[in-house]
């Protein structure tokens, strides 16, 4: 059987999405330049992520992000985790803090840029709602049986808080795409296992918008299984 703990060995810079609504508005006193709220994390509430070994729960705990905050770390606000940054911490036009909510972001953006224009036009006619964040894990609990993450501490510098066009529901498809060690880890009886249920998921017409077993379908076809 594959050993659940091996979930904990994790590392590397995550990506979690969430839907949010952002406020858009005129920045004061500065002309052509517009202000751009919301939340790129929220605490306390548990959603279903997915690996090798199928899913479980996770969480961002609340005071996750009060000691990266306090070291002023070095974030930009992107468009898709990609592009020139339109906001960053380092220049002040980025502005993070957290509360009881979760993660608060606050940006100024030029809207004399045309990637800036087209994100704010997106944003107020509702075509986008969802923020995400990158971040490192630098503390964590599991449960005793590895199905709940416990997200205690992260590490935002040099991340990234993002508006994205169509973000990625936590609950479905936020989660890495199954690599080539993540199929080392597991033992014969496993694998056959899991090539079984592929097996069963290409043998149907298409797979269900949205699940997260695609994921292993992809890899699985680009590693030949």
């Amino acid at each position: 059987m594959a050993d659940k703990s091996e979930r904990a060995k994790t590392t590397g810079v995550l990506h979690r999405a969430y839907p949010v609504k952002l406020e858009v508005r005129a920045k004061e006193g500065a002309s052509g330049v517009s202000t751009i709220a919301g939340y790129a994390s929220v605490v306390e509430e548990p959603y279903e992520m997915w690996d090798w070994l199928g899913s479980y729960s996770e969480v961002v705990r609340g005071g996750a992000f009060a000691k990266t905050l306090s070291e002023n770390p070095q974030v930009q606000l992107l468009l898709n985790h990609g592009g020139l940054a339109m906001a960053y911490t380092k220049a002040g036009s980025l502005r993070l803090s957290e509360d009881s909510t979760g993660l608060h972001m606050e940006a100024d953006v030029t809207g004399a840029r045309s990637d800036v224009q087209d994100m704010l036009l997106a944003l107020q006619d509702g075509s986008v709602d969802e923020m995400s964040f990158a971040f490192r894990v630098t503390r964590q609990m599991w449960s005793p049986d590895y199905d709940q993450r416990d997200i205690l501490e992260v590490d935002l510098h040099r991340g990234d808080v993002s508006v994205v066009n169509f973000g990625a529901n936590p609950a479905t498809t936020v989660a890495p795409a199954l690599r080539a060690a993540d199929f080392d880890k597991l033992g014969d009886a496993d694998v056959r296992a899991l090539l079984e249920r592929l097996q069963r998921r290409l043998a149907e017409p298409e797979p269900p918008a949205g699940n997260p077993l695609s994921l292993y379908l992809a890899q699985a076809e680009a590693l030949a299984l």
